[in-house]
């Protein structure tokens, strides 16, 4: 049959994946860093996938493929929650073991004075990390630590690309992080909505990268306090690739 389908321009495509969470039916995965229309039968053909992409590179033409199957849909989105949900069982492993971290400000005040006064040529700087886990898909968001905190949550390579990181941003929070490009955006909205609805967070900083496929966590961030209603004192910081922070909102 004719009918509305999606189609993509490899060649325009930046792999920023943008259009992977906008696509509710999970038609689109990317395949070797482009975006990739996976079968025709999880495509519906209305495009809410065209207005997330950057580049253009998704347009809606009219061409023989197969019918819409919601059941093929509704298969394997039930594919992908027994799948997410067996990837946040510890099975007993150590690193996944809930953690309170206890940090002396003694230490690092004595450490923030020498580096100040020029009194060392170099200083260890100290972990200002509160707690473990931090991965979203590894926390309990029933931890007792949430329980009216300051919550961060960071793109996985903020810490990497910003040296000041612990300091800046960790110290004081509760940190989670997260990769919204290689993971699944609605379970982290299902998990932090879960977290802002039981704990009483007291404040939100959100910090991403500057590259495109990065807004992934500021779009779950955000549908989970709507979703949760949440008000809280919000802030949402971009790092450059160059390890500098362009953008505070």
């Amino acid at each position: 049959m004719n009918r509305k389908i999606v189609s993509i321009d490899k060649e325009k495509c930046n792999g920023c994946g943008l259009c992977v969470n906008a696509c509710h039916e999970g038609a689109i995965e990317l395949v070797e860093g482009k975006a990739q229309l996976i079968s025709d039968e999880y495509c519906d053909g209305l495009g809410d996938c065209l207005p997330e992409c950057p580049t253009g590179a998704i347009t809606i033409i009219e061409r023989e493929a197969l019918p819409y199957d919601d059941d093929a849909v509704q298969s394997k989105k039930k594919e992908k929650q027994a799948k997410n949900q067996l990837n946040t069982i510890s099975f007993g492993c150590p690193g996944t073991k809930m953690r309170e971290i206890k940090r002396s400000n003694a230490i690092e005040d004595n450490s923030e004075k020498k580096l100040h006064e020029k009194e060392v040529d170099s200083v260890n700087i100290m972990s200002q990390l509160n707690q473990w886990p931090v991965q979203l898909k590894l926390i309990n968001s029933s931890a007792p630590y949430f329980k009216g905190a300051d919550l961060l949550i960071a793109a996985d390579c903020t810490a990497y690309a910003y040296g000041n990181f612990h300091n800046e941003f960790i110290k004081g929070h509760v940190t989670v992080i997260g990769c919204p490009k290689l993971d699944d955006n609605e379970y982290y909205v299902e998990k932090l909505k879960d977290i802002l609805i039981h704990n009483e967070i007291r404040s939100i900083t959100v910090v991403r990268m500057e590259v495109p496929c990065c807004s992934g966590i500021v779009k779950a961030i955000k549908q989970a306090m709507l979703q949760s209603s949440t008000i809280v004192p919000y802030k949402e910081v971009t790092i450059g690739i160059d390890g500098n922070i362009v953008e505070t909102i």
